[in-house]
């Protein structure tokens, strides 16, 4: 039986709330206001806008790709070793999340570049130059995108029944195997949600990528550098850019949708 007034918003609660959904939403409307439909699909097939696109989708999937590989194992081990440091190995993890994004590519530049610690020796050896390569961005977004993707898994590793696991194991499944076949398959949503949310924050990365790749147009620059350039010149193209990261944006809180959205339902 509900309570008389149970779902009421006292107007204390109710009138901060209303200018914080006016703060959130109405830039956004605004961008849907003065968005140019009608030359929308002519901006959107300009050479410039296309390259932009393309390299921001293919950078942000081999960033999500390697978040994969490096991100899952990596949060196994916050969630389920009993190595010692695990705290202070957790919170260097996530320091990319609250870490200002251009120094996050000044720090990769002076790891990377070709006097930083790791760089002049790949170009020493190898040949290898990072920065200012689409390489870069790959490795800027990666940087700032992984951490999402370890704390999902890793939470979805704490909250899986680690009892399946102690089956496997005592059925004589050795830890690769149990992992293969029993925890993966157990985390898999929160796999996924990580993915996603690693693929659109890599996608919308501009700091660390204009910082440590620079902004060459069909090399390096992506969807969120060529809305800064655009800017300055073409406020119409910035629009369409914008709009496209939008899309993406709201795509991505779809996707997620039951994992987020559907648990602020009773």
């Amino acid at each position: 039986m509900s309570r008389p007034g149970a779902g009421r918003v006292p107007l204390p609660l109710a009138v901060p709330a209303a200018l914080a959904v006016a703060f959130l939403v109405l830039p956004l409307v605004g961008l849907l206001v003065r968005a140019p439909w009608s030359s929308l699909g002519e901006q959107l097939t300009a050479p410039g806008v296309g390259q932009a696109l393309r390299l921001s989708l293919l950078s942000a999937t081999a960033a999500t790709a390697v978040s994969l590989v490096l991100g899952v194992p990596l949060a196994w081990v916050l969630a389920r070793s009993r190595i010692r440091g695990r705290t202070v190995l957790r919170a260097l993890v996530t320091v990319p999340l609250v870490l200002p994004p251009v120094v996050g590519g000044v720090a990769l530049f002076l790891v990377l570049g070709r006097q930083g610690i790791v760089g002049s020796w790949l170009e020493d050896a190898f040949g290898i130059t990072v920065p200012f390569t689409t390489a870069a961005v790959v490795v800027a977004q990666t940087f700032v995108a992984m951490p999402f993707l370890v704390v999902s898994v890793e939470g979805a590793l704490r909250a899986a029944d680690a009892r399946f696991e102690d089956v496997a194991a005592t059925l004589g499944a050795d830890r690769w195997t149990t992992f293969r076949r029993v925890t993966l398959p157990l985390v898999a949503p929160g796999v996924a949600a990580g993915a996603v949310l690693c693929w659109a924050r890599a996608l919308g990365e501009f700091g660390a990528t204009i910082t440590f790749a620079g902004n060459f147009p069909g090399t390096t620059q992506t969807m969120p550098t060529a809305v800064y350039l655009a800017l300055q010149s073409e406020p119409e193209a910035a629009v369409v850019l914008s709009l496209v990261l939008l899309a993406v944006s709201l795509a991505t809180l779809l996707l997620l949708r039951d994992r987020w959205l559907g648990r602020a339902t009773p």
